[in-house]
C-alpha cells in the first residue's frame, strides 16, 4: 500500500494543518492561496443571509468581494439550493460554484474561476469546499465576522437570543431529512425550535412563547433549555412535557406560558409520536399532497401546571413528509383583512411542492411564498419545520470504501 503524499493530499493537508491555530480573519487568504495553487482565481466565499434570500460575499484579503447574489435565479443560488456543483462557461475559463456543506447543513457557496476543468479538478475542489465549510463553521464560533456578513438588516436583541439557540436548520441523512425556517428573521422573539438525532430516534420541539420582544425570547429560551435538559436525561414525551411545564410554572408568572409540540420519530420504523400543547395540528404530506391533518387530543400549553400530556401516534410511509408550524403562519391577515388560514396553507403547499426536490427548498419556498402572498405583512412570529422520512438501514455507511 502506497502511503506517500500526493499533490491533492498535500494541498488539503496543508490547509488542515495550518487551520488549527489560524485566526478567523486569515481563513480567507489561506483559502485563496490554496485555490491559486490549483490554477484558480477570483475566489469568493458566499454565506446565506438570515432571511434566506441572498448569498452574501465574505470580505477578506485575497477574496473577490462584490454585491450579494440572489439565491433565486443565479448560478450560485442553483448550487446552494441543489447542494451540487455548478459550472458556468466564461470567455476566459469556467466559473465554478461549489456548495459549502457542514455535514448536511449548507453554509453557503465557494466560487472560483479556472481556465479549464477536468474530473481531477472537480474532485479536489469538492473536497476543498467541504474543508472550507468546516473551517467557516468552526472559526465562526470565535468571531463576529461571519455573523456580521450574513446580516442584511439590524437585528433585535430578542432575535439575537433566538438565533444563538438554534441548531443547524437543515439536516439530511439517508433515513430522514429535516429543515426549518423562522420569520421575521431579524425580529423573531417568541418562536424557537430544537432537534436531535439520537441513534434511531429523531427528537423535535417547536415552541411559541406568549408575547413579543425580549420577554418572549427569555420565556422561549427557558422552554428550550428545559426541553434539552429533559431530553438529554433520557425521559419520554410525557416526562419532557412535565419537566418543561414545571420549569416555566416555577420561574414565570401565571400569565406567562408557552405553546409547544414535542415529537419523537423512530427513523428506522417510521413510528411518529407527538404531544400537541396548543399548536395547530401537523400536516401529513404524501407525493406533494396534504393527505391528512394530524389531529389528536390536545394538551394544555406549557406552564399552566399539572396537565396530563396526551400522546398521539402515527405510522409513516416511506417518503412521507410532516409539517409542523406555529399559529403565526395561518393567523396572519392577507390583503383585504381575512386570515391566511389552513386551507390557503394547504393550497400553497400543494402548488409549490412539485417544483421543490428537498425539504430545505420546500420550507424556504413555502415561507417566502406565504410572505409574498400576504404582502410582506408580519405581525407575529412564524416557524415551519418539515420532516421527510425514508427509513432503511445506514450501517453500511460505517464501512470504508477503499
Amino acid at each position: 500500500m502506497d502511503l506517500s503524499e500526493g499533490f491533492g493530499e498535500r494541498l488539503l493537508g496543508q490547509l488542515l494543518d495550518r487551520a488549527h491555530e489560524m485566526p478567523p480573519q486569515l481563513i480567507a487568504p489561506l483559502v485563496a492561496e490554496e485555490v491559486r495553487l490549483v490554477g484558480g482565481r477570483d475566489v469568493s466565499i458566499l454565506l446565506q443571509d438570515y432571511g434566506q434570500l441572498l448569498l452574501v460575499p465574505l470580505p477578506g484579503q485575497g477574496l473577490l468581494v462584490g454585491e450579494p447574489v440572489p439565491i433565486d435565479d443565479s448560478p450560485a443560488g442553483e448550487c446552494f439550493l441543489g447542494a451540487v456543483a455548478v459550472e458556468q462557461p466564461l470567455d476566459d475559463g469556467v466559473r465554478m460554484y461549489l456548495p459549502l456543506l457542514d455535514g448536511s447543513d449548507e453554509v453557503g457557496v465557494m466560487a472560483l474561476t479556472l481556465d479549464s476543468v477536468d474530473d481531477d479538478d472537480r474532485r479536489l475542489l469538492r473536497r476543498l469546499a467541504g474543508l472550507v465549510a468546516d473551517m467557516v463553521v468552526t472559526k465562526g464560533t470565535y468571531t463576529d465576522l461571519f455573523f456580521q456578513a450574513r446580516r442584511r438588516q439590524p437585528m433585535s436583541v430578542a432575535a439575537e437570543i433566538q438565533w444563538s439557540l438554534l441548531p443547524p436548520l437543515t439536516m439530511v441523512t439517508p433515513q430522514v431529512s429535516v429543515a426549518g425556517i423562522m420569520e421575521p428573521a431579524y425580529n423573531v422573539a417568541g418562536d424557537s425550535l430544537d432537534y436531535a438525532l439520537n441513534d434511531d430516534i429523531l427528537h423535535l420541539a417547536i415552541v411559541d412563547a406568549m408575547g413579543h420582544g425580549l420577554n418572549a425570547a427569555m420565556l422561549a429560551t427557558a422552554a428550550v433549555g428545559a426541553y434539552r435538559h429533559a431530553r438529554r436525561s433520557g425521559v419520554g414525551l410525557a416526562g419532557l412535557y412535565a419537566f418543561m411545564d414545571r420549569v416555566i410554572e416555577a420561574q414565570f408568572t401565571p400569565e406567562n406560558f408557552v405553546t409547544a409540540q414535542m415529537m419523537r420519530l423512530n427513523v428506522a420504523t417510521g413510528l411518529l409520536e407527538w404531544v400537541n400543547a396548543g399548536h395547530p395540528a401537523p400536516l401529513l404530506i404524501r407525493d406533494h399532497t396534504v393527505v391528512q391533518v394530524l389531529d389528536g387530543p390536545g394538551t394544555l400549553p406549557v406552564g399552566f401546571g399539572g396537565d396530563t400530556p396526551q400522546i398521539s401516534t402515527r405510522w409513516l410511509e416511506r417518503g412521507d413528509r410532516v409539517l409542523f408550524y406555529t399559529d403565526g403562519l395561518i393567523e396572519e391577515h392577507v390583503s383585504g383583512g381575512e386570515l391566511f388560514g389552513e386551507a390557503r396553507l394547504t393550497e400553497t403547499i400543494e402548488r409549490i411542492g412539485p417544483s421543490c426536490t428537498s425539504v430545505q427548498q420546500t420550507v424556504r419556498a413555502l415561507s417566502h411564498t406565504l410572505t409574498r402572498e400576504r404582502d410582506g405583512a408580519t405581525s407575529d412570529d412564524a416557524t415551519l419545520f418539515l420532516i421527510e422520512w425514508r427509513g432503511g438501514s445506514v450501517t453500511h455507511l460505517a464501512r470504508p470504501d477503499i
